[in-house]
């Protein structure tokens, strides 16, 4: 299953389990710890007396009481003191130990808050990173649903010049593409627009019946020769794309499925298609490329610049309010 990021309050969020930014007692304390204790009721905390606290990397798990959530998995992150005293490691170990715990329990959704990113100083845009390769490293081998929930998007690209970057060619190519139109539009105001009508079939022309018993390949028909040309398995092709299991048994099933556009831009990327490859396949299910469109022109950035990591992709898609890849 995928990796979805969410802006949300983590304590509304209906899964298995919450993933719990917990002090080194787990009896509770101040943000995303002090919401889920808040939240669960009394009995979350009277459960956690008896755990013994939890060492930092690592996670315990109690019942969700009040939470929607069924469990919660409560995990120690490491104060941010420079980024030379392991921290990096033990925040790998946080998200690490936490997946594992709710797959001994049969969890197969869960939802983490950015661990460390908080009063423990660890910089948001670095504490991103580390969570969504740690968490996309275990969903490459295991299946479930996974939620980065950010309540504040706008620290993740403070200072980043991958983010510049894109905000820039968003200026030169959507800006520029908005500005030919509402000229073209001020030209045709001024003088008389002519648009040639369409020719309608004729007997001459060639019989309908015979044109549409001769279509091209399908979408699903050229997903499936370039996962075979890649080399790749389907099932590393769709985890590499975000996408669920039981989606791509829908499209692998049936010749004229009819995708989404973020879906079939996510196969792209796993794929790691060229421009012209990727507009051939989205051409396969109906859609295009347009500088008039956003999310459009994030997809062609990435693209040019052969940045083939999906959640890098999707983390720039949340940070201008576009709809993600895959999930």
């Amino acid at each position: 299953m995928p990796l979805q990021i969410v802006r949300n309050d983590i304590t509304k969020i209906e899964c298995d389990a919450i993933v719990n930014a917990a002090n080194s007692t787990l009896l509770g304390g101040g943000g995303v710890d002090g919401a889920i204790h808040k939240a669960a009721g009394k009995g979350l905390l009277e459960e956690c007396r008896g755990l013994g606290g939890c060492n930092v990397g690592e996670a315990k798990i109690t019942k969700g009481y009040n939470l929607p959530s069924k469990y919660v998995i409560h995990t120690v992150g490491p104060v941010w003191h420079g980024g030379m005293n392991n921290e990096k490691e033990l925040l790998k170990s946080c998200y690490k130990n936490s997946l594992i715990l709710a797959k001994e329990n049969n969890c197969e959704s869960v939802a983490f808050p950015l661990i460390s990113s908080g009063v423990y100083g660890y910089p948001m845009d670095e504490a991103f990173k580390v969570a969504v390769d740690t968490i996309a490293d275990f969903l490459m081998k295991n299946d479930m649903l996974v939620y980065v929930v950010v309540f504040n998007k706008s620290a993740l690209v403070t200072g980043s010049k991958l983010f510049s970057d894109i905000a820039q060619y968003v200026d030169d190519n959507y800006v520029a593409e908005k500005e030919r139109f509402f000229s073209r539009k001020n030209t045709c105001a001024q003088s008389t627009c002519y648009t040639a009508p369409t020719a309608a079939l004729s007997d001459s022309d060639e019989d309908l019946s015979s044109l549409v018993e001769v279509l091209d390949e399908s979408f699903s028909e050229m997903l499936l020769r370039k996962i075979d040309e890649s080399g790749m398995t389907d099932s590393e092709c769709y985890k590499k794309a975000n996408i669920d299991r039981k989606l791509f048994s829908k499209i692998r099933l049936n010749p004229d499925y009819k995708p989404s556009k973020p879906t079939v831009l996510a196969f792209c990327i796993a794929l790691e298609l060229s421009l012209d490859e990727s507009r051939e396949m989205l051409m396969k299910a109906g859609f295009a490329l347009s500088h008039s469109n956003k999310f459009d022109v994030i997809i062609e950035y990435f693209i040019k610049n052969k940045n083939y990591n999906i959640f890098k992709i999707n983390e720039a898609l949340f940070a201008f309010d576009q709809s993600l890849l895959g999930a």
